[in-house]
């Protein structure tokens, strides 16, 4: 049934279709926008782990004094 999955036409068609929905002008801004998720994501994960790169449950717990 999906042999050949995406081929290079469809991802033209897509694009086409993308640019006459959006126009010329909001791409850009979609895609900046995005990024702007994508890296706020990546810091928020980086900071659930914690500074030192390790899991929260794979670091070593101090005892409270």
């Amino acid at each position: 049934m999906l042999r050949n999955g995406l081929e290079p036409w469809h991802l033209i068609i897509v694009l086409v279709v993308c640019l006459l929905l959006f126009g010329s002008k909001k791409l850009p801004d979609m895609a900046r926008s995005l990024g702007k998720s994508a890296r706020i994501l990546k810091s928020e994960a980086r900071a659930m782990r914690g500074e030192d790169g390790t899991r929260p449950e794979t670091r070593p717990e101090t005892p409270a004094a």
